[in-house]
């Protein structure tokens, strides 16, 4: 030990991990000065949380004066009016129901309608991939359609609605190139979400219609079984009343509808411009343009109500379950046929083993 210079092993650890007494003292600092902040804040009721990290950064609980500071910025992104009369609303809904039942009826073009369970999107003017259509996941992904791949905007939006919030100031003549009806049935929903800052101009208008819900900021959801945390704002949202979206509202907090805000039918016609600049799918996308081109009409009737049927939206579904089961059951009638003897099993034998391949290539169809 003597002729290496260090008569305490200690001593000599120390100098090979020189490294060790630099920490201590980082975090003798850091403690110091998280005691001291602690002692301040104590006298004046604020809290803070820390992180451990290299850089030691200091943050915000999310209770406290920071959830209000943030209440107060979503708040001044929000603009609400009362434009639309109960009778306005009676009328406008029974346009809704229309394009309801063209898009059951399929008269739409491909991408202007889209289905999800308890809640269907209709796109016009511009129409867009988002959530699971996306190849890549993730914001600044989505893109707008090919120019014609969504039908055009009704005119009857232009003059029931679009007239209307011209009229009083809410947006200005010409803004709105894209309309989107969302119809939720009870229980429907829709994710926490920014709307595509490249794909949208701001302000986003909305206007709601059948009845009363609510729009909430900041939520976080959970799935299987579904579940939302508090939103950092829950906002109101009459039939017949306006909402625009600006500012913090529109770009750094995210917004939603959770199923328990829908307690009857809604829906909302949201009113929005799309950026000069905002990218579109690829040229080689095929567009349905014209009749022969669309989608087939559904078989399954519609009510007889002026107003649509609740079910409409899980008619799709339910059809392919009904032509599941009944395939199912002719198969199991089959079964019990081919086997009621035994020659004509053994027959049946026989001929399988000519018309195998056959069979295989049916079953796919």
């Amino acid at each position: 030990m003597a002729a290496s210079g260090f008569s305490d092993l200690r001593e000599k650890l120390k100098s090979m991990t020189p490294h060790r007494d630099e920490h201590k003292s980082k975090v003798a600092v850091r403690d110091e000065y998280r005691n001291k902040t602690t002692d301040e804040s104590n006298g004046n009721g604020r809290k803070r949380k820390y992180r451990d990290s290299e850089d030691d950064e200091l943050e915000h609980s999310d209770g406290g004066e920071t959830r209000e500071h943030e209440v107060r910025r979503v708040k001044s992104g929000i603009t609400q009016k009362s434009i639309f009369t109960p009778e306005d609303c009676a009328q406008i809904e029974e346009k809704i129901d229309e394009v309801v039942a063209n898009g059951e009826a399929g008269l739409y073009r491909e991408h202007t309608v889209d289905r999800a369970p308890l809640r269907n999107k209709y796109f016009f003017g511009e129409g867009y991939t988002y959530g699971a259509q996306l190849e890549k996941r993730g914001p600044g992904q989505e893109r707008l359609y090919r120019k014609g791949e969504v039908d055009d905007i009704p005119d009857w939006v232009h003059e029931l609605v679009i007239k209307k919030l011209v009229s009083s100031g809410v947006i200005p003549e010409g803004f709105v190139n894209s309309a989107v009806i969302n119809d939720y049935q009870p229980g429907g929903c829709i994710v926490s979400h920014v709307d595509p800052l490249h794909i949208f101009a701001r302000p986003i208008v909305s206007v709601s219609f059948f009845s009363d819900s609510a729009l909430c900021f900041g939520c976080r959801f959970q799935f299987k079984p579904i579940r939302v945390s508090e939103p950092v704002l829950e906002l109101p949202v009459r039939r017949g009343s306006v909402t625009v979206l600006s500012g913090y509202a529109a770009d750094d907090i995210t917004h939603c509808i959770r199923p328990q805000d829908i307690k009857q039918r809604r829906a909302v016609i949201i009113l929005r411009k799309t950026r000069p600049d905002a990218p579109r799918l690829d040229a080689d996308v095929t567009v349905s343009s014209s009749p022969q081109e669309r989608h087939a009409p559904l078989k399954a009737q519609r009510s007889s109500h002026r107003r649509a049927d609740p079910n409409a939206a899980h008619r799709p579904r339910v059809l392919e379950m009904d032509k599941e089961e009944n395939r199912r059951s002719a198969l199991s009638r089959h079964g019990r046929h081919s086997n009621t003897s035994d020659s004509v099993w053994r027959r049946g034998q026989e001929y399988d083993k000519h018309s195998e391949g056959r069979k295989v290539k049916m079953r796919r169809h």
